[in-house]
């Protein structure tokens, strides 16, 4: 007996997600603000590295912090005047969101993603030939597939033509499924095929399909939706727990979920269905139509998935870990390609620092402080480290807080920072050592 190797594929994922889902999954009541914690210390977390967390959140405009484990809360932080009924943008976030309304309006049968967008739309919602038109379904609609130009110029009229869904603005560029650009028009339209082929507005659906069942609260705005970092981690563990929360299953199709999880096309092999994915081979991003080597995280778990918005807003799921960390905040304050509709460099850089959470301390503070040598300093041209104890990390700040150098740690008790490009002035280094986090101030001269 044979089987499409899509087939295989699904079915090795089920084998391997249904037991990480029959986990004992902890899933928070509906109504109240009661949420069941679990202790940092329980998993092995250091009250420093905690603490240099939230000074790396803070220091990079973050307004709360939520990290579950197994749907416990294991960290939870709130910045400035931010509270925990704050409301807040999910910004691209909510695109995944609505990737996940589209596998349930798939499932009730109301709506076939292989479908032409037209069949929900009507002809004549693009300017393209008909032909080339009747080519975009709604599966290149949550892929970011559908040939359509992303890169039409801003007119007076037009400030903002990528979310213009008149269409005058949609215009053919490419067939459909040959081309990935991350374009926000053809995702605002995947709204009105969810209204349409449900007979219900955005916000009724959303309500009645997923924030009820899970005591989510939220609503759209101009295609964006709000809530607060409690809700963005419930919809992060309806997500862990593979569209189930308790024993309402709200999404049954394992297929689609496997799809929506993993790469839709071979373009961007790191794009889902309205979903970024880690552990791939390369990525592509916004504005840029050339793929990038190596995973979207470098240093982030291979099966994370994540929900991105503009300003660093985040949901990352990690079946391996049982984790979901959201993030809430302003703009992190990277610069690179993806620019601020996806800013990938605030993750790669907290993930620096989750990654440290976990520690066996194997020598106490004072003899590794002691053990502990940074030379020549001031320098010219490097700093040289040694230790008593293998060196996890090191990362170079200026004064404001700005991550100007990270290494990795390759368990040798010596390693070397560059300075030689640095201008003069004061500098600090953070070593992870021995289970802890030493910080020295050094001079470039």
């Amino acid at each position: 007996m044979q089987f499409k190797c899509s087939t295989v594929l699904v079915f090795c994922f089920l084998l391997i997600t249904s037991v990480l889902v029959s986990q004992n999954l902890y899933f928070p009541p509906k109504t109240g603000t009661t949420w069941e914690t679990e202790s940092p210390s329980n998993l092995g977390f250091c009250p420093d590295r905690i603490d240099s967390l939230y000074h790396f959140l803070e220091d990079h405009n973050t307004k709360s912090f939520v990290l579950l484990k197994d749907g416990k809360i294991v960290l939870e932080k709130y910045f400035g005047t931010f509270k925990q009924d704050s409301f807040w943008y999910w910004a691209s976030a909510g695109k995944s969101l609505s990737g996940f309304l589209v596998g349930m309006a798939q499932e009730e049968g109301i709506l076939d993603i292989q479908q032409p967008t037209s069949t929900y739309l009507g002809t004549g919602w693009t300017t393209c030939p008909p032909a080339k038109e009747a080519l975009i379904t709604v599966r290149h609609q949550i892929s970011m597939t559908t040939g359509l130009d992303d890169d039409i110029p801003a007119t007076p009229n037009v400030p903002e033509p990528d979310n213009c869904t008149d269409p005058s603005c949609l215009v053919y560029k490419a067939d459909a499924g040959t081309r990935w650009a991350y374009h926000n028009a053809p995702y605002h339209l995947v709204h009105d095929v969810l209204e349409a082929a449900s007979g219900k507005t955005l916000q009724q659906y959303t309500k009645q399909s997923v924030l009820d069942r899970t005591g989510m609260k939220g609503f759209w705005l101009d295609h964006v939706q709000y809530g607060r970092a409690r809700d963005m981690a419930r919809f992060g563990l309806l997500m862990l727990a593979q569209g189930r929360w308790g024993t309402d299953t709200l999404l049954h199709d394992a297929a689609y979920f496997y799809d929506m999880v993993h790469p839709s096309q071979a373009l961007n092999k790191s794009y889902g269905y309205l979903w970024w994915l880690n552990g791939q081979p390369s990525f592509m991003l916004p504005s840029v139509q050339f793929a990038f080597q190596g995973s979207l995280f470098s240093n982030a778990p291979a099966d994370l998935y994540a929900a991105l918005g503009k300003n660093d807003q985040k949901i990352h799921v990690v079946p391996s870990k049982g984790w979901v960390v959201v993030r809430q905040g302003n703009d992190g304050g990277y610069n690179g390609p993806g620019g601020g509709q996806v800013p990938i460099y605030f993750d790669v850089d907290m993930w620096k620092y989750l990654n440290l959470l976990e520690c066996a301390p194997t020598a106490t503070v004072e003899s590794v402080q002691q053990g502990l040598q940074v030379w020549p300093n001031p320098a010219t041209q490097s700093w040289h480290i040694t230790a008593i104890a293998p060196i996890e990390q090191v990362a170079l700040f200026d004064l404001q807080g700005r991550n100007l150098q990270y290494l990795q740690g390759n368990s040798s008790l010596n390693m070397e920072i560059s300075a030689g490009n640095l201008p003069d002035g004061l500098y600090c280094i953070q070593i992870f050592t021995g289970g802890h986090l030493c910080t020295i101030k050094v001079i470039k001269d």
